[in-house]
């Protein structure tokens, strides 16, 4: 439990920072794009607002997931933090499809060319969130949070459109009068990239909650374990779902026919101790015992 609580910390951590660094970038993107006259700015600064929202909700969801198991709900609160990250994926749709309208709306209105001074802006921006999307998702892979990585997606979807704004910009000010929709058509990519990024965070969380399997090479770790412990003959089935930060682990064991209850309470013990050394994400471990001679 003591990993656990830890993963949930560090999880937490990385959310918190990713509040403080998108309420600094919405703040000078959008005072940016109003100075300027870029609304690929704006429209990047309104994508950065959706992240502190949905990176409140992320830390909101880790929050809850920590909570110790109770009558009510038995498994713990695991599934919060995988609530968590399917709400923040539809804030990422909402947001694609908010910023595509005023888009189409700016490339109808005529007005002034974006002023240079966005450039480095934007340059700046890039950085700061490709970094802050590396920092992320670093510890949503140690932490194996879906909520995080739906977080770390954000901060690189919002590095991409500020990428494709800067693009725009650049096209909008070497091509001089004419060529002001530019800036507009560049906020349209950065629109369907958020949408397309919302997209797969969904999926993702929505076959979390479905319990589908574990990779491959984590259920290849469990049973590997649980073979490895004297006295198991085999590994008949094994079966494991994802809630929040945790597995849930179910398995049939095979051992000695001879041997006695009490032996084989002793062995399924070793078998759930070995597994959860393995995969320390494991939080419960299920197992059913069967005489190896039915093998």
């Amino acid at each position: 439990m003591e990993v656990l609580k830890e993963r949930i910390r560090a999880a937490i951590s990385a959310a918190q920072k990713g509040v403080l660094v998108n309420a600094a970038l919405v703040v000078t993107k959008i005072l940016g794009g109003i100075i300027g006259n870029s609304y690929a700015l704006i429209a990047d600064g309104i994508e950065s607002g959706a992240d502190v929202v949905s990176s409140l909700i992320v830390w909101r969801g880790l929050s809850i997931s920590r909570r110790e198991a109770t009558d009510t709900y038995q498994f713990g609160y695991g599934r919060a933090e995988t609530i968590s990250g399917a709400i923040a994926a539809i804030m990422l749709l909402g947001a694609a499809i908010g910023v595509l309208i005023v888009a189409w709306r700016e490339i109808l209105t005529p007005h002034h060319l974006p002023h240079p001074m966005t450039l480095p802006l934007l340059a700046g921006v890039i950085i700061v969130k490709e970094l802050l999307f590396r920092y992320v998702i670093d510890v949503s892979d140690e932490t194996e949070s879906s909520a995080l990585k739906s977080d770390a997606w954000h901060h690189r979807s919002d590095a991409l459109t500020s990428a494709a704004a800067f693009i725009g910009i650049s096209i909008a000010l070497l091509g001089g009068p004419g060529w002001e929709s530019a800036d507009d058509y560049a906020a349209i990519v950065c629109a369907f990239v958020i949408g397309a990024t919302g997209i797969g965070m969904l999926r993702r969380s929505a076959a979390e909650l479905m319990d589908r399997a574990p990779e491959a090479s984590v259920l290849s770790q469990m049973r590997t374990a649980a073979e490895s412990v004297p006295g198991v003959v085999l590994i008949e089935k094994l079966s494991a779902r994802k809630s929040g930060l945790t597995y849930f682990v179910d398995m049939h064991v095979h051992a000695d026919g001879a041997m006695s209850l009490h032996d084989a309470h002793i062995l399924s013990g070793m078998v759930k101790t070995a597994v959860r050394a393995a995969v320390p994400a494991v939080q419960n471990v299920l197992i059913h015992m069967e005489p190896a001679e039915h093998s």
